[in-house]
């Protein structure tokens, strides 16, 4: 629905990573991760909160339910920041295996 359904220029190339339903099911949170920079991510948020009421329409009709909570968005950064801690953790793994190798070039 993110993609082909909304056609709203705002929202980047996006993906749902989480629902986190409320207790009592008045209220869901869901966890958006978007493709691009933290402008995209920001106007894709955005979009989808002013696209909210259709979306919970959408939502009871496809699902046939009487009550669909009440949506809120938040950005997923979870993959970016794994990303940069792998990278982190690839520099000090080389910077530890770097130390470890004896200099073995010769000595004037």
């Amino acid at each position: 629905m993110l993609e082909g359904e909304l056609s709203d220029p705002r929202i980047a190339p996006s993906y749902v990573t989480d629902v986190v339903l409320a207790p009592g099911g008045k209220s869901a949170r869901i966890f958006v991760a978007v493709h691009g920079s933290e402008e995209e991510e920001a106007s894709t948020l955005e979009g989808l909160m002013a696209a909210r009421a259709y979306i919970r329409t959408q939502i009871r009709d496809r699902m046939g339910v009487r009550h669909v909570p009440e949506l809120t968005f938040a950005i997923d950064r979870s993959e970016k920041m794994t990303g940069r801690m792998e990278e982190l953790l690839a520099r000090t793994r080389k910077r530890q295996k770097k130390q470890e190798t004896p200099d073995t070039s010769p000595k004037p």
